[in-house]
C-alpha cells in the first residue's frame, strides 16, 4: 500500500516528539495531551515508551504535530 497521501509517512515518532518539544515545550504538550509522560519528569525516552503502547495518546500527539508543525 502506498503512503503518498499520509503526511506522517517517513516521520518517526521520536522526530514528532522532538519537534513538538522544541515548538511548544513539555508543559504545553501536557496541557494539549494530558498524559503523565508529558507532565511528570518528561523525557523523550519515557514518552516514546508510553506512546508506543497507547494508540489513543499517539493519535492525539500525531494530530497535534500535524496541526502545529505540518500546517505551517
Amino acid at each position: 500500500m502506498v503512503q503518498q497521501n499520509n503526511p506522517l509517512h517517513g516521520i518517526k515518532l521520536e522526530e514528532i516528539i522532538i519537534a513538538l518539544e522544541k515548538e511548544i515545550g513539555w508543559q504545553e504538550m501536557a496541557i494539549r495531551v494530558p498524559v503523565n509522560c508529558f507532565k511528570s519528569d518528561p523525557s523523550i525516552k519515557s514518552s516514546l515508551k508510553f506512546l508506543r503502547k497507547t494508540p489513543w495518546a499517539r493519535d492525539k500527539v500525531e494530530q497535534l504535530y500535524l496541526d502545529l508543525i505540518v500546517s505551517k
